[in-house]
């Protein structure tokens, strides 16, 4: 049973692989020729995120970027929200900003009531409370102002300042959204004092998976917010408002002229147009409005002869796109993408080859060496030697038993001795005296040395200095060998405990056999009328009979005694041992079981064999550097160094010092920088034996990826086919120059194709991506307006007033 504190130590362990695994995947993502592999935009960007729901999509957008774009840290991103949202605790002096560099978060004092039941006129009130506020208008102004100026300081990152793109992020159920003109009018506004062009894009983003608790009212505010979307999209729209506001609290007009208040407006749903739901919900479609803008905004080369031309064949032109998105009534057309990328699986990669390196490493720490029982008694200092110099010296050096000769005697004759057993007879001559004699200069002796000789821990001690010289040797072999098996240290030790058991048995019998001897029988030299001579030889004799076997008895008491410690001390060890072991062990299967989680979070064809061909390339790749540097490189001390060492500090300091290895020594190695399509043709044959019919050739692979390419990227909005006349569609390829693959994609389906490819062409081989624009669709042809209709009307007529005053007038009916 895994406890809190193991199940707890496991998620951070899997965490620290996941940062390991992402930052081996930026890595990959950037390398290039010398950081120009990625692509660069070429006018300033700013990104605004309108409303408290969009908040999550800052830093997904941001994060896209700044891997993407060569000057994504040039980037500015703003977001508009309320003082009701939370987890953004910081607040500052400057009129609600929030800022960490390319972030701004400015809060607006409006109350939304996201957390509360939505009031009856929720939006129509955060329309009001806004324009009421002139201390809300003028810290906006003042934010903003910030804003431009910070873009000015990114000048230098880009080819041309005479234009900024405005990418416009919104939730359609978000209530700030009511909002929308305004703050795009003032953002422009401010922005066009510093550059000569402004052009604004919006992203409207639908979430129909998760409105499960408010899915009425989210759908009503979401229909509310596509009508007023229509209006300002009409061809007739303007606008007009004292937006601007001085230092001095002057208010001035900002106006938008008879047109779309947005160049292009794309609704982006977390159900694609099959209806099924996108994995990552709404939030993956960070991906396609960071590679919409990179479409429109993508840095120009100057060829040879002076003139500009963008990377590519049959290059984005955002005139054209609107064009043939534009109905014959001259209705504003929308559009919307869907996006796919099949890339080498660098994070899964890093975590199978870290696997593979740690299952070697493992094996090795595991290998036993051929050693006999008797070497591995003598590593543990348990060998017949050493226990003999264990043994040796407990015993006084003096001759005992002449010592013992002169003990005082009581005065017996020999005649009333000579019947007697030498037992009888001891206690006749000496009483308690021999025996107390013994106990005194002898026993207690013996026991304070062997007190002294079995302090605790004394077999480990004994086992890690012999480690130091047989490094070979470690817990895995410290846990085998004293596991008590066939075979085991401990279980010649226990056979050692055995043996000396039975000589103590066999002593013990011999010494009581000797005391019940009867003096008579006793052969030592008798004198004829000499009685104290004869008492005199007797008492020789019984110290050569009895008290030799006594000093042998002892000998072997305490010789068990310190076998007996030494097995309680290996049960011990092997615990502790067992402990290191298991922990070790644990960690070769977290990092099994992150590879393989990581890999089945990849695309099931993406992500095939990965296991089995990292696990080939790892052992490749070990076997060369192993030749080069030798079979011990990777316990010097600037690699792993002493493996058993650092497992006893924790895994956390193991997995570091493993992560760092692997990084420097397998992860940069050629084999692993292979362009995407031969690594992944590679890897999909690496089961299959030689001369198999079922090898995958590289046109079948080319096939495959093109179609899987094209199935992915579903347009990411539900829309009715049949009402949908005016469809058009352009799809775009994203990859290397030199990719094979991306050859036979610019070329594949050309007689047959009814739609415009492009091809951009960036220098990274770490994968291909597809983005597919499909416009000329209406709002009444979304699923999400027809399914919200019902929604919008019951609401309305139960008193509720989704839009600002004086706005439903002017608001197209509901089709």
């Amino acid at each position: 049973m895994v406890t809190g504190m193991e199940f707890n130590s496991n998620n951070t362990l899997k965490r620290d692989l996941e940062k390991y695994a992402a930052q081996y995947a930026i890595e990959q993502e950037r390398q290039g020729s010398l950081g120009d592999g990625r692509s660069s935009i070429h006018y300033p960007a700013l990104f605004l995120f309108v409303g408290d729901l969009v908040a999550p999509a800052v830093s997904a957008v941001q994060e896209i970027n700044r891997l993407k774009w060569d000057n994504g840290d040039g980037v500015v991103y703003v977001q508009i929200g309320t003082e009701d949202q939370e987890a953004r605790p910081v607040e500052t002096r400057n009129g609600g900003l929030s800022d960490d560099g390319q972030v701004t978060r400015h809060r607006l004092p409006l109350s939304t009531g996201q957390t509360e039941r939505p009031s009856k006129t929720r939006r129509k009130d955060v329309h009001r409370s806004f324009h009421d506020s002139d201390q809300a208008l003028f810290d906006l102004n003042r934010t903003l102002r910030r804003v431009s100026n910070r873009i000015a300081e990114y000048g230098r990152l880009y080819s041309s300042f005479d234009r900024i793109y405005v990418t416009v992020v919104t939730r359609a159920d978000d209530p700030l959204n009511v909002l929308l003109p305004e703050l795009t009018k003032l953002t422009e506004t401010i922005l066009s004092q510093a550059f000569k062009s402004v052009q604004t894009d919006l992203h409207v983003l639908v979430s129909e998976m998760e409105q499960v608790d408010s899915f009425g009212y989210a759908s009503a505010a979401g229909l509310a917010f596509l009508r007023e979307l229509d209006y300002m999209q009409s061809l007739d729209y303007t606008f007009s408002g004292k937006l601007l506001v001085t230092e001095d609290g002057i208010s001035i007009p900002v106006t938008h002229p008879t047109s779309p208040l947005f160049d292009l407006v794309y609704l982006l749903s977390d159900k694609n147009e099959r209806g099924t739901g996108v994995p990552g919900g709404w939030i993956e479609n960070a991906e396609i409005i960071c590679r919409i803008c990179l479409l429109k905004n993508r840095k120009q080369d100057v060829d040879h002869s002076g003139s500009v031309s963008s990377t590519g064949a049959n290059t984005y032109n955002n005139t054209s796109f609107k064009n043939n998105i534009r109905t014959t009534s001259d209705q504003h057309g929308y559009a919307s993408a869907g996006f796919a990328e099949i890339r080498r699986p660098n994070k899964p990669i890093a975590l199978a080859v870290l696997y593979h390196m740690y299952r070697y490493l493992l094996a090795r720490m595991r290998q036993e060496p051929d050693w006999s029982i008797k070497d591995k008694l003598a590593f543990f200092g348990l060998d017949a030697a050493s226990v003999e110099r264990k043994v040796e010296g407990l015993l006084p050096d003096e001759d005992l038993v002449s010592g013992m000769s002169g003990i005082m005697t009581h005065n017996v004759s020999f005649s009333d001795l000579k019947p007697l057993s030498l037992r009888e007879a001891e206690r006749a001559l000496f009483g308690q005296g021999a025996e107390a004699y013994f106990r005194d200069n002898v026993v207690r002796l013996v026991e304070e040395r062997v007190r002294e000789r079995s302090s605790g821990g004394s077999l480990r001690r004994q086992a890690e200095q012999s480690r130091a010289e047989h490094p070979e040797v470690g817990y895995f072999q410290w846990a085998a060998w004293s596991d008590g098996e066939p075979g085991s240290v401990r279980e010649a030790l226990l056979a050692l405990i055995r043996d000396k058991s039975m000589q103590l048995e066999s002593a013990r019998a011999l010494l009581e056999q000797r005391q019940q001897e009867r003096v008579e029988d006793q052969s030592f030299k008798r004198a004829l009328f000499r009685d104290k001579q004869n008492v005199r030889n007797l008492i020789d004799c019984m110290l050569e009979r009895v008290y030799v076997p006594k000093v042998e008895l002892l000998r072997l008491e305490n010789e068990l005694h310190l076998l007996r410690i030494y097995d309680t001390e290996m049960e011990e060890l092997h615990r502790f041992s067992r402990h290191v072991t298991a922990a070790l062990e644990s960690l070769e299967r977290t990092l099994r079981e992150t590879a393989v989680q990581s890999i089945a979070a990849a695309d099931e064809y993406i992500g095939q064999n990965v296991m089995e061909y990292y696990g080939k390339v790892t052992e490749e790749l070990i076997i060369d550097l192993e030749a080069k540097r030798g079979r011990d490189v990777w316990f010097e001390d600037r690699y792993m160094g002493d493996m058993n060492r650092l497992a006893t500090e924790g895994d956390d300091r193991l997995l570091k010092r493993l992560m760092e290895v692997c990084h420097s020594l397998l992860l940069t190695a050629e084999p692993l920088r292979l362009p995407f399509e031969e690594e992944l043709l590679q890897r999909a044959n690496v089961t299959i034996a030689y001369g198999d019919k079922d090898v995958l050739t590289r046109d079948d692979l080319f096939r495959r990826l093109y179609h899987t390419l094209e199935d992915q990227a579903v347009v990411r909005v539900r829309v009715f086919d049949y009402t949908q006349e005016h469809r058009y569609e352009e799809k775009y390829f994203f990859g290397d120059h030199h990719s094979a693959f991306m050859d036979y994609a610019a070329h594949a389906e050309e007689t047959s194709r009814i739609y415009k490819l492009g091809v951009v062409y960036e220098e990274r081989s770490s994968g291909v991506e597809k983005l597919n624009l499909m416009g000329g669709f209406h709002l009444e042809d979304l699923m999400v307006y027809r399914n919200g209709k019902v929604y919008y009307d019951s609401y309305t007529e139960n008193g509720y007033e989704l839009h600002p005053a004086g706005l439903v007038e002017k608001l197209s009916p509901i089709r």
